[in-house]
């Protein structure tokens, strides 16, 4: 399974209601409860929202992305998605992948 990062971002100031609230919390509820939901929350400015969902691909990924109801009903009116590269000790870092090494000069 793969890592997608979401970017939910423009929000409409001053409307959410408590309805879009509690569809959206089922959502990641939803999404929790089939394990794909491995992190998510607001950032600490209230501009956006992070999301990261376990897809096995982007297509997968967008399908719940666009099933939250803030992306249904324009909450937050554009999102960004990404797959996640993660690094850790078992990859050793990402050191030896080839978009690394095509990074270094």
């Amino acid at each position: 399974m793969k890592k997608f990062v979401v970017l939910l971002k423009n929000k409409k100031p001053n409307q959410l209601t408590a309805q879009l609230l509690n569809k959206h919390v089922d959502h990641l509820r939803t999404l929790d409860k089939m394990g794909k939901l491995f992190l998510c929350g607001p950032f600490e400015d209230n501009s956006a929202a992070i999301q990261i969902i376990v897809a096995e691909n982007y297509e997968e990924a967008k399908q719940w992305v666009e099933k939250d109801p803030f992306v249904e009903e324009k909450y937050y009116q554009t999102y960004e998605l990404n797959e996640l590269i993660e690094a850790n000790e078992q990859n050793n870092w990402l050191l030896d992948i080839p978009q690394t090494k095509g990074n270094l000069s």
